[in-house]
């Protein structure tokens, strides 16, 4: 057996049990072990890991640890991760942070009953980024990038993502139908007008409809509130006053 030292900056720590964090921790092993393998060992899903340093020389995650070796290891920064087009998938824990992402406009791929090989598969394939409360989800060697939301309340855990991935300049609110992820159209009124409840059909005229589900919105009490929401996460405090 042999020994290693790793020390881990920044949010990496919050996969530390608390008696560790800011501290040098040393990791034995035996035989040949990546960098990777031994910082998952710590259960730090490799997603979340940025740069690393081996004896103050940055190396790759599939570098070999050598008896020895001090290990630094930093967090991705701040921002997506430079696809096209930010797109998420969710696991079955987080639907109603689902809601809120398409709320923003965000492609989000959420399904509840869907198994974990299914979701790392879809979100590898169509290279969306994976969000979870699951750690081991986010060691599956097939995700590339993630990321573990350390929130548990829904809207703390919408602004969390905002800020971890620089979102935005991206948002582009009340685009996204919440329930089914559809692009919204506009719909005429007349169209529609034998699906509304008495008060809707005489208070309001412009709607939308998701074309994938027939699901249909309107500027009513629900907008306003959900209007508050939006501003209370893309405007910043020191804007918001």
């Amino acid at each position: 057996m042999t020994q290693a030292l790793f020390r881990l900056y920044g949010i990496l720590e919050d996969f530390l049990p608390a008696q560790q964090r800011g501290k040098v921790i040393p990791v034995t092993f035996s035989g040949p072990q990546s960098v990777k393998h031994l910082l998952e060992g710590l259960d730090v899903p490799h997603p979340e890991i940025g740069q690393v340093y081996a004896n103050g020389q940055p190396v790759s995650l599939d570098y070999l640890v050598r008896p020895g070796d001090y290990i630094e290891a930093h967090p991705t920064p701040n921002g997506h991760p430079g696809t096209e087009d930010i797109r998420f998938a969710l696991d079955g824990h987080l639907g109603r942070l689902a809601a809120y992402l398409r709320l923003l406009g965000f492609d989000t791929w959420y399904q509840p009953q869907v198994d974990d090989p299914e979701l790392a598969q879809r979100a590898a394939a169509e290279e969306r980024i994976l969000l979870t409360r699951d750690r081991d989800l986010l060691k599956r060697k097939i995700v590339r990038h993630g990321y573990w939301i350390r929130h548990l309340k829904p809207e703390a855990q919408l602004r969390e993502v905002v800020e971890r991935f620089a979102l935005r300049e991206h948002a582009r609110p009340f685009q996204r139908c919440l329930a089914c992820n559809g692009l919204l159209e506009p719909v005429p009124k007349a169209e529609i007008v034998h699906l509304l409840q008495p008060l809707t059909k005489r208070y309001f005229d412009e709607f939308h409809r998701c074309p994938q589900c027939g699901r249909i919105y309107w500027q009513g009490s629900h907008y306003q509130r959900l209007e508050r929401l939006v501003n209370a996460i893309l405007i910043p405090k020191d804007r918001s006053s």
